[in-house]
């Protein structure tokens, strides 16, 4: 089981859930006893979000001095959810303890945490510390004070009227690929927001809408083989590609995408039959 340490301040880590198996047995006592706190949201399109986690993260570091705090995003934006957690592994912390700033909290939101956590443990060389997740900040006592605190002041918003709205052109895009990435229940629950922030930050780093025939990325419904979790889609050729990791999006960016090659050892094609996954070594749901 995990546990959140009984040093932090209450009103910043509301109580730990108990995630399972995470947590490396070793306790590293030559380490220096030092806490990693990692804030987490969604997603950050432009410079004025990564500018406010920035703050969250400094004022905290005020508030816990002895910790290293930093931030990260989980669907989109940089650093993602795994640079981040790398990131304090490398510190060479005893504890990372992971809050999450997300409103509202969806159910499989822990799960996939859980999952992605154990799958980045088991790939990776240098030994993990501890790692706890708090509960969401509504689960807290005082996110009811505080919303109260928020009403007493709020902001006016100015009447529009009488405003002309400016009609502006925009350009199509040339892009050849669309590349779907699900968002049913089963795949957010194997870790598809993972996989969706990891397509998306690649997709700005390479600049993929531009690069090559031309991409473009968006989240779907389900898109049907459940048992093939976290599944993507590309299209025109409607390829599907199960048991989706960060490495599986990269060969499909290099081969798929820039190449014009199906990534035959993530792809899945219609046969009429069941099919299960065929590299369960790199199934993110174990």
């Amino acid at each position: 089981m995990l546990t959140v340490w009984s040093d932090a301040p209450s009103f910043l880590l509301p109580p730990p859930i108990e995630i399972q198996a995470v947590r490396s047995e070793q306790q590293h006592p030559d380490r220096p006893a030092r806490r990693g706190i990692l804030l987490i949201a969604k997603s950050a399109f432009a410079a004025a979000p990564h500018r406010e986690m920035q703050r969250l993260a400094a004022q905290l570091g005020e508030l816990c001095p002895e910790d290293v705090v930093s931030f990260a995003f989980t669907e989109q934006g940089t650093p993602s959810f795994f640079e981040g957690l790398v990131a304090l592994v490398a510190r060479n912390l005893n504890h990372i303890i992971i809050l999450p700033l997300i409103l509202p909290m969806e159910p499989s939101f822990f799960r996939w945490l859980d999952k992605s956590i154990k799958r980045w443990r088991g790939s990776g060389e240098q030994p993990w510390p501890g790692v706890s997740i708090t509960q969401d900040i509504a689960s807290s006592p005082f996110m009811l004070p505080l919303v109260a605190d928020l009403l007493r002041e709020p902001k006016i918003v100015e009447s529009a009227e009488g405003k002309a709205v400016a009609l502006e052109g925009t350009i199509v895009p040339q892009q050849r690929y669309r590349v779907l990435v699900c968002s049913g229940a089963t795949c957010n629950s194997a870790g598809a927001d993972t996989i969706w922030n990891h397509l998306r930050n690649q997709q700005e780093r390479q600049k993929l809408r531009i690069v090559g025939e031309g991409t473009m990325t968006a989240k779907s419904t389900c898109l049907g083989p459940c048992s093939l979790a976290p599944v993507l889609q590309v299209f025109p050729e409607g390829t599907y590609y199960g048991g989706v990791t960060e490495q599986a999006v990269d060969d499909i960016i290099s081969c798929h995408l820039l190449g014009g090659r199906v990534v035959e050892t993530y792809a899945y094609h219609p046969t009429g039959h069941k099919q299960r996954l065929k590299n369960p070594q790199i199934d993110p749901r174990r």
